[in-house]
């Protein structure tokens, strides 16, 4: 497995499957997987090997990964990152941060997010700027004062501009962070 760095521990993947990375990433070798499309060897994994689908689909992006079919942060359309946040103040305050244009113009500038759903104050989903790529909010109250906010940035056309959107991500949370708390 060499440089391999599995998202989950081989510990919980043999009490849920009975098998290590080490054997399915054997067994999927010798399944063929390596010339089989991620929703194949996903099918396989569920069909003939009886794995329940959320197993299925990380024990595909680990041999994927594993493999070299799939870089850290791929999906199978694009690239994807996260950023996330713990700021003290009360979720509502956080969720209107991106709803309301006078707020977002100060720690998000320059920036066209057209909103598709949001069921205030826990998530919303926005297209950013073309509209190619899609931000994905969540919202977490930890208290009447407290909220974590986690985003992710979807569709993201190569590793380099994910690399990039990774950095100015963590520096926006930020940016929201401190405009929020100082009032």
């Amino acid at each position: 497995m060499s440089d391999f760095e599995p998202t989950l521990s081989s510990e919980k993947l043999v009490e849920a499957t009975g098998r290590n990375w080490e054997q399915w990433l054997e067994l999927l070798d010798q399944a063929g997987a390596i010339k089989r499309t991620h929703t194949e060897i996903a099918r396989w994994l569920t069909d003939e090997q009886g794995v329940p689908g959320w197993w299925a689909q990380s024990i595909t992006v680990g041999y994927e990964r594993a493999r070299g079919l799939r870089e850290p942060g791929q999906r199978a359309n694009g690239w994807s990152v996260t950023a996330s946040k713990t700021i003290e103040v009360p979720v509502e305050r956080a969720f209107e941060a991106f709803q309301r244009d006078s707020l977002l113009e100060r720690w998000l500038p320059d920036t066209r997010l057209s909103l598709r759903t949001a069921t205030a104050p826990v998530s919303a989903r926005y297209d950013w700027g073309d509209g190619s790529t899609r931000l994905v909010v969540n919202f977490e109250s930890l208290g009447p004062d407290r909220c974590r906010v986690a985003l992710e940035h979807e569709k993201l056309p190569d590793a380099q501009i994910a690399e990039r959107m990774q950095a100015w991500w963590r520096e926006r949370v930020t940016a929201l962070k401190d405009l929020l708390e100082q009032g």
